[in-house]
């Protein structure tokens, strides 16, 4: 019986809630003062002098602040009850009058008493709402602190994902380089000697370059985990880019004497701190997948020039360009895909390069030409130059 009761209480607020804030105030009000005045009358048939009006206002005038919002409709209650008290149940009845003793004491100790009542009904509700608010703020902070730990759970879940496969990726290319090594060294000893038929010379030729092209894919590899996670610090000194670029060209003629790539400098000096070895093997990198990747062995071109506070390098061909996957991954700056695919290391090389670039402070473009093909451009800051 209580569950019932306390479901249609309920019910009742729900619908009453419903009402605009002043009809509903306005109602619940001349509903319990009609109560009183109808149970006062009762209560006068039956106690005649004996008048107990007063408390059964009062109580209406409690009832009023509770289910009202505010002080004024408690407090214009417990007025009206006093009026109406005073006319209709006190002698001279149907008279407002205040001659008889005690009459003005009586009212307004009952219109004090009134106002009293409404003050602390009014604070409760307050205290109520706070409470319930209170109640709010802590839930939603414990779902902010649940979700911060999930989230803290999945970060940390992700880093050591990504250990995981860094180390397993530098144990890997530990175990690949001295072998490959092996092997390209034995194919340079067979192809010197004098000995050797057509046929075996060009197959010792594919064995020597293929060798060759996977150092360089583990080299790359161990560099982009070990600039990623901060193993192999940088080894700054002064130098001038172009001498680097110089190196960086020669290094990639030998590996490719069949292609041509034309070495453009700005009447600049570039000199700035930077690791010397790390931007060779960028410069390499990029010089490689234009080579390997773009189609075009006569018009790339490797380019030097100081733009604002930065010496930038760009490497440029008229091959078929780049596909939106690479252009969008290095324009937001995200790790290229380190997976086997038709373009055969352009990820790897292209992750080794951004990590090193980001690790100098620089930054890494890359676009498609207007007029084909696709240009690569990195800068490295030149402050702390030399003189």
């Amino acid at each position: 019986m209580p569950q019932h009761l306390k479901d249609l209480y309920h019910w009742l607020d729900v619908q009453a809630h419903r009402v605009p804030a002043i009809p509903r105030n306005l109602g619940v009000t001349a509903l319990f003062l009609c109560a009183a005045y109808w149970t006062s009358s009762i209560l006068i048939t039956h106690t005649g002098g004996e008048n107990n009006s007063a408390l059964v206002f009062v109580l209406a005038v409690a009832l009023i602040s509770l289910l009202t919002s505010g002080y004024f409709y408690g407090i214009a209650a417990s007025i009206i009850g006093a009026f109406s008290i005073n006319v209709y149940f006190m002698e001279p009845y149907s008279v407002f009058s205040l001659s008889r003793t005690g009459y003005p004491v009586a009212m307004l100790s009952m219109v004090t008493i009134s106002c009293v009542v409404c003050a602390l009904t009014a604070r409760v509700k307050r205290q109520a709402l706070e409470a319930v608010r209170r109640e709010k703020k802590a839930k939603a902070l414990y779902e902010q602190n649940e979700r911060l730990n999930a989230e803290k759970a999945a970060i940390q879940l992700q880093s050591e994902r990504i250990s995981i496969r860094e180390n397993i990726l530098r144990a890997v290319s530990h175990d690949l380089r001295t072998p490959l090594t092996s092997i390209s060294g034995a194919a340079s000893v067979l192809l010197a000697s004098p000995d050797i038929s057509d046929k075996n010379a060009a197959m010792l030729a594919d064995i020597k370059q293929d060798a060759d092209g996977l150092i360089v894919m583990v080299e790359n590899l161990l560099s982009v985990t070990r600039v990623q996670d901060g193993t192999i610090p940088l080894k700054k000194r002064e130098e001038m880019l172009e001498e680097v670029a110089g190196d960086a060209l020669l290094a990639t003629r030998r590996r490719f004497p069949d292609c041509h790539v034309e070495l453009d400098l700005s009447e600049d000096i570039l000199y700035l701190p930077m690791d010397p070895l790390l931007v060779k093997q960028v410069i390499v990198n990029l010089l490689e997948n234009a080579i390997r990747h773009s189609g075009d062995l006569e018009h790339i071109v490797l380019c030097l020039y100081r733009r604002d506070d930065w010496a930038v390098a760009e490497v440029r061909d008229q091959g078929r360009g780049l596909s939106p996957e690479v252009l969008q991954a290095i324009r937001a700056g995200q790790p290229m895909p380190l997976s086997g695919d038709a373009t055969r290391g352009m990820g790897i090389g292209l992750s080794v390069c951004q990590s090193i670039i980001k690790a100098h402070g620089g930054f890494l473009t890359a676009e498609n030409h207007p007029q084909g093909g696709a240009v690569f451009r990195f800068g490295l800051p030149t402050e702390g130059e030399g003189p």
